[in-house]
């Protein structure tokens, strides 16, 4: 049986979130053993859907497993399938869709393991989880199931640290500035800072911090580590993986 991946992200015009996803890609297609892999983009720049489905489908693939890159399951998410399951009509490719990158331990693991990393490079590693709060920055969405999605990480958190929460970068509240303030009044040991971003994109090199600093300045808390956006990782890998092995 010859197996396809095709990983669709919502697109960027930063050259290294062009670089993470097609490493992120290789990855996969590598540790999945896939005949062929493939990512594109819904909107922004090329390549897009129908750009990656009409190099795709003449390979003569079975299988074609494709996987939304994102980190919950909205309105994008439907947009990307419906434009992908116009071609099935069109193949003898079986075309099947995965769901997002969401409601899944791994993204916790993966949340975690940035936590680790950023109390490492700081030289609070050797800090008890239980003296340590930490806050999550997400994008923000009017979409429920993006609150779902983050909040699912912050549950499943909270039993390792001293106080877990949110905030957002736009549309959603509560906003940066109010969720700084909020860490500064309960007088946090440490205070971790994740950044909730699949790829180091705009938000992550410029926008997040054109908001968080400001915030830090004006509620200045003693110390504070900051933590890389999700990225390359295996584990991020593997939950593609998982994703594919639920419709293959």
């Amino acid at each position: 049986m010859k197996r396809g991946l095709l990983i669709i992200d919502r697109g960027s015009r930063e050259p290294e979130a062009h670089e993470e996803l097609h490493l992120i890609t290789e990855q996969a297609a590598k540790s999945g053993r896939y005949d062929y892999a493939d990512c594109c983009f819904l909107e922004v720049l090329p390549p897009y859907i129908d750009d990656a489905m009409k190099k795709c489908l003449p390979k003569n693939l079975d299988t074609l497993t494709v996987v939304p890159y994102f980190l919950y399951q909205g309105k994008k998410i439907k947009a990307a399938v419906t434009e992908v399951m116009r071609y099935q009509k069109h193949t003898q490719t079986q075309i099947r869709v995965t769901k997002a990158m969401s409601n899944h331990m791994s993204m916790v693991e993966l949340v975690d393991s940035r936590i680790t990393d950023a109390l490492k490079r700081n030289g609070f590693d050797d800090t008890p989880r239980n003296h340590i709060d930490v806050l999550i920055i997400g994008h923000g969405s009017k979409d429920i199931n993006a609150q779902m999605s983050i909040n699912y990480v912050v549950r499943h958190l909270e039993p390792s640290y001293r106080h877990v929460d949110r905030c957002f970068l736009e549309i959603e509240q509560p906003d940066i500035e109010t969720g700084i303030r909020a860490c500064q009044k309960r007088n946090p040991e440490i205070l971790v800072i994740v950044f909730y971003f699949l790829h180091k994109g705009a938000h992550v090199k410029r926008d997040v911090n054109e908001d968080l600093m400001p915030a830090l300045e004006a509620h200045p808390i003693k110390n504070v580590a900051i933590t890389d956006h999700i990225g390359v990782d295996e584990k991020m890998v593997n939950l593609i993986l998982a994703r594919a092995g639920e419709v293959e």
